[in-house]
């Protein structure tokens, strides 16, 4: 018999793939043998798979197929992940190209689209895992919007929401404008930007010189609701308990003191604005201060919560400027002032939207919630298991980054503003009330 001289894996790898299918070889049920169970990391609907699918299942495949082979009952469990915002955000890409925006369409149009790319991208991607060779059991291939999925996850829900452990509250979140949606932290990445650093100063009520802070975002100063210093700074001792005036709007704001500020960093001054960041909004909460959110969910000015304080036609003619040309706008106005001290390059970290790529912008949002401590007050096994070597991580190392992470857990913001994807299980009354059921 002549060898060919050209190996042509398609020849064989198809015949004999399909015959391993055929005699069921990767399929399993119970029985008296040691379980060898697998169920596959789902990649998402939102394309095709990548390099790193084909590591990790080629892993999966291997030891599955030595367990197999050692006579244990090995079952590898296939599925896809309906991935709610990655696969909404290509489905809004994709409609956009046909020139078709998502806000036209009503939500059931939407849905069909989606299912649409769904049943395109999903059935691609079952097919590359078996061109791989990977030996699933085919027959056990779940979505996870399958009806059982679908039902299993509302029912979690209400059962959390009955102990006290999911509830609906106006917190801060990562919001991302394009997407228009809240994002967990996990969602966010970081990246080094080139952008500004404001030194802008505020009088005092009285017309006389009062202080100056360094900022990156000019564009929230409307937002300001006081200015922060060290307890110790001997600098702005005399200022503690006085009012400035906020540029533009010409708003009375405190000088307040609290030891999180640094002294040494910037003017040692820092504007507080509760409504656009963190840790204004930490320090607000503690002093009492009111929020004032300036920008719409689409990140443009909004005066909405401004118009009780009449604030005058050069702030309304911001109405409806986006975020970015609002800062370069604003830094204008206050130079014209003269209250623009000077600007200077600065290098700042800055989050994005690991979708969409759009600047998150921390935003108070009513939103729904995990009680993360109380869930960890309630289920000690989740860390105890681990802290007594019931599980095991592999490497070792990652045991401590486990429990540094449960230990300083926050609560986790689980809705999104999206159509694709389960829908939460509460009802809304019109009257501020909402009702939880399946």
């Amino acid at each position: 018999m002549e060898l060919s001289k050209n190996f042509e894996p398609q020849a064989l790898e198809n015949k004999w793939y399909q015959h391993w299918l055929d005699k069921k070889y990767f399929h399993s049920t119970p029985d008296e043998r040691e379980p060898y169970t697998i169920v596959i990391p789902p990649p998402n609907v939102t394309g095709v798979l990548h390099m790193g699918h084909c590591l990790n299942n080629t892993i999966q495949d291997i030891l599955i197929r030595t367990a197999r082979m050692q006579g244990k009952n090995a079952c590898w469990v296939p599925g896809t992940d309906h991935a709610s915002i990655a696969t909404e955000t290509k489905v809004v890409g994709m409609l956009r190209e046909k020139g078709i925006v998502k806000s036209s369409l009503t939500r059931d149009e939407f849905l069909g689209h989606a299912w649409e790319w769904k049943e395109k991208y999903g059935g691609i991607i079952l097919q590359q895992l078996k061109k791989l060779g990977c030996s699933l059991d085919w027959d056990r291939t779940s979505f996870t919007m399958d009806s059982d999925y679908y039902k299993a996850v509302i029912k979690v829900f209400v059962d959390l929401h009955n102990k006290g452990l999911i509830y609906r509250g106006k917190r801060m979140v990562n919001w991302d404008p394009m997407g228009q949606t809240a994002l967990s932290d996990e969602e966010v990445i970081f990246k080094e930007v080139d952008s500004k650093l404001y030194h802008v100063h505020y009088k005092l009520a009285d017309g006389s010189r009062g202080l100056t802070v360094a900022t990156t975002r000019p564009e929230t100063i409307l937002g300001d609701v006081a200015i922060c210093v060290n307890p110790t700074d001997e600098r702005y001792a005399a200022l503690v308990g006085k009012e400035v005036v906020v540029p533009i709007i010409n708003r009375k704001i405190p000088v307040i003191a609290d030891e999180y500020v640094t002294a040494d960093f910037g003017t040692g001054a820092l504007k507080v604005t509760p409504a656009h960041d963190k840790n204004d909004n930490m320090l607000g909460a503690k002093h009492n201060l009111k929020a004032i959110d300036t920008l719409d969910p689409a990140g443009k000015f909004t005066a909405e919560e401004l118009l009780p304080e009449n604030p005058g036609e050069q702030v309304l003619a911001y109405v409806g400027m986006d975020r970015f040309a609002l800062r370069k706008k604003i830094a204008e106005d206050i130079a014209a002032l003269g209250q623009l001290e000077k600007t200077e390059d600065y290098k700042s970290q800055v989050g994005t939207s690991e979708r969409t790529g759009a600047v998150i912008e921390n935003k108070l949002s009513l939103q729904w919630f995990i009680n993360m401590g109380d869930f960890m007050k309630q289920n000690p096994e989740v860390l105890e298991s681990v802290l007594n070597d019931e599980i095991n991580f592999h490497p070792a190392k990652l045991k401590n980054t486990y429990k540094y992470w449960l230990e300083n857990i926050k609560d986790w913001c689980i809705s999104r503003q999206l159509w694709w994807g389960q829908q939460i299980p509460a009802w809304y009354d019109g009257n501020g009330n909402y009702y939880v059921a399946e």
